[in-house]
């Protein structure tokens, strides 16, 4: 093979390389879901929404059933109001439960569903009205460091 061949074939694996590179950046962020996927739409309100962002994925037993589509705080309850689109299919009932939970190495932020017996089932644009906010760890390390200093002061 000539040096003209060769310099050719490495400048295609260095393409495909840096290709490769931006689809799993693109991939791990987020960016290349959509949210205009067939389906309906649920809201839920949270005291807390943690690191949660559009895009994120909507979960049912580790199933991914839909993505977050806006977040915004309701300026009279102060709330985070998250509006959810569940792709068709996937149905949930009237008591489901929706908790902001974080998953991963990466500290994915995502919504988790746990469905309730309820024989009715949520429609589009429904609320879910049980939510659980996000826990937030400084918050938890914060309160147990206070409450060691109340138990040190009162012996």
């Amino acid at each position: 093979m000539n040096r003209a061949t060769i310099d050719l074939w490495v400048g295609i694996f260095v393409t495909i390389g840096i290709a490769a590179l931006i689809f799993l950046s693109l991939k791990v962020g987020n960016l290349l879901t959509t949210t205009n996927a067939p389906g309906y739409r649920l809201e839920a309100r949270f005291d807390n929404v943690g690191g949660l962002k559009p895009r994120a994925p909507v979960k049912a037993a580790g199933v991914v059933v839909g993505r977050v589509e806006s977040i915004r705080l309701d300026p009279k309850t102060y709330e985070g109001v998250v509006t959810m689109r569940i792709n068709e299919g996937f149905n949930f009932s009237k008591d489901t439960i929706a908790s902001v939970l974080t998953s991963g190495l990466l500290g994915e932020v995502y919504i988790n569903l746990d469905a309730g017996g309820d024989p009715a089932m949520l429609g589009n644009g429904a609320t879910i009205a049980k939510t659980q906010s996000a826990v937030i760890i400084e918050k938890l390390i914060g309160q147990f460091l206070f409450e060691k200093a109340a138990e040190g002061a009162n012996k």
